[in-house]
């Protein structure tokens, strides 16, 4: 008789354990929004989470050691009109949170060193450009101030945050709602799955599809796919008879996948988190009360089940920490964030060690805080892996300097060389009583004659309405001046 063997791996033995009541968050009003999000993001120093908000969208920041009970006036950040679907901490900078909302902005929020005294409704910067709610917000891994957005517009982009700009519009690519996207390891290609069932690798830059599957999932719920560490593809969705699935994929080559496995009939989406230094993807169903763990191998079957992590309640959201946050004494190789009704609680992964040294195998060098470009490198076409360090001495915050968004001024635009269909600025302009703002569009007509704004601005009636909108009386004052400097002359209004 043949004895089975047992594969051999270091994170055969690794185990969940949720933390004592009294280090749990509590008294949080989770949102109920319906948006398979994860609704809480977690770094070294701050446990993000979205919650109910009446007459608008808003989310909490609490520091990692305010855990007990959370005072209902505690304050939030409060600028969007409208739910907040998705958040997502700057991996550069951990006082910068991007948020995504149901009001179709992306707004840029810097969160004080200590925490929130008072509520924030003044983003550092608002970024619009979707015309349908941005359900998906997820920065670069290794270039400072590069955000992505997606929205239910089907069309994903690519932000510069130090000048407010969309310098990427990949728009035509996805002819339904965008499940999930996802950076690769160097932030060169992204990987999206959408509701027609196909999963897409992009690059950005060259704004082409390199690789694409169609009905990776055959099922009609929603799929997730991330890219892994090595550059392939992990997948998670539904089969046609509703049973859930996982696969892993080449991105080369998606014909056919690595492997396929069949999980369970739940109806949760899988969440798939991923920790590029162990090869582990955890998987957490929306609605499940448990979270699976995989190794992620060169050997068949590739997809390696470890074990299952399970409590009582089921699941809202899930928070993961970056591994520098981790506790590296405590041999701790994951921590989540498991968002109930009514509360966040943490669960931490742990490889049991006999040993109170620094175990070298478990936390290879792992990506810093610091990114290997600036924006206008990565839009340039430059590439770079992520800046790696060693936790063998704990990871220590350095002070994170202050975003600062500069935004390039209308008026600076290269000049058209003929203004057309200059009526479409009367048109199009709301009616206002005021007479700054009917100065204001007679000022615009005349910009527009000179040669002083665009005329792309000018045949897009919403863009104009905006200008006009979004004038103030500085700009309206330098309007005046830069007329007067064209031609020497002053027009009366």
């Amino acid at each position: 008789m043949m004895r089975r063997v047992v594969r051999q791996s270091k994170f055969r033995h690794v185990f969940g354990q949720a933390v004592r009541n009294d280090q749990c968050y509590d008294d949080i009003r989770v949102s109920r929004v319906t948006w398979d999000s994860s609704f809480c993001a977690v770094n070294p120093k701050f446990v993000a989470i979205i919650i109910e908000a009446s007459g608008g969208g808003a989310f909490l920041v609490l520091p990692l050691h305010k855990t007990g009970r959370i005072d209902k006036a505690y304050p939030t950040v409060c600028g969007h009109t409208a739910p907040v679907l998705d958040i997502d901490w700057c991996p550069h900078n951990d006082l910068v949170i991007a948020s995504g909302s149901e009001d179709c902005t992306v707004m840029v929020w810097q969160v004080p060193e200590n925490g929130l005294e008072n509520p924030i409704s003044e983003p550092v910067v608002v970024l619009e450009g979707h015309s349908k709610r941005v359900g998906i917000v997820s920065w670069h891994p290794t270039a400072r101030n590069v955000l992505l957005s997606a929205g239910c517009d089907n069309q994903i982009l690519i932000w510069n945050v130090g000048s407010g700009q969309a310098m990427i519009s990949l728009e035509d690519m996805h002819p339904d709602v965008i499940f999930s996207v996802s950076w690769s390891r160097n932030g060169s290609l992204l990987c999206t799955a959408c509701k027609d069932k196909k999963v897409r690798v992009i690059d950005p830059r060259k704004r082409k599809i390199v690789a694409e599957k169609d009905k990776a999932h055959e099922g009609a719920r929603p799929m997730r796919a991330i890219f892994l560490a090595d550059g392939n593809i992990f997948t998670t969705g539904f089969s046609r008879m509703s049973e859930r699935q996982l696969a892993l994929w080449k991105s080369g080559n998606m014909d056919e996948p690595i492997c396929v496995q069949e999980m369970d009939s739940s109806n949760g989406v899988l969440l798939p988190f991923y920790d590029p230094d162990t090869n582990i993807v955890y998987l957490c169903g929306k609605g499940d009360s448990s979270i699976r763990y995989f190794e992620i191998t060169d050997e068949a079957p590739f997809v390696h089940y470890l074990n299952t992590f399970s409590t009582k309640e089921p699941q809202r959201g899930m928070g993961y920490m970056p591994k520098r946050g981790l506790d590296v004494n405590k041999c701790e190789i994951a921590r989540f964030y498991k968002l109930h009704e009514r509360k966040c609680e943490p669960i931490i992964m742990t490889v049991p060690r006999k040993s109170d040294l620094f175990q070298d195998d478990l936390y290879p060098d792992t990506a810093s805080p610091d990114p290997a470009l600036e924006a206008e490198e990565w839009f340039a076409g430059k590439n770079g892996g992520p800046i790696l360090i060693s936790l063998r001495d704990g990871y220590v915050s350095t002070k994170s300097r202050d975003l600062k968004v500069v935004k390039t001024n209308v008026l600076e635009s290269k000049p058209a060389t003929k203004a057309e269909s200059i009526p479409t600025v009367q048109k199009h302009a709301p009616p206002q009583s005021s007479v700054v703002s009917g100065s204001c569009v007679f000022l615009v007509t005349i910009a527009v004659e000179k040669g002083l704004l665009p005329v792309s601005l000018c045949q897009n009636g919403t863009a104009v309405v905006k200008v006009l909108l979004n004038i103030t009386s500085r700009s309206f004052l330098f309007l005046i001046e830069t007329i007067k400097e064209s031609d020497g002359s002053a027009h009366t209004i």
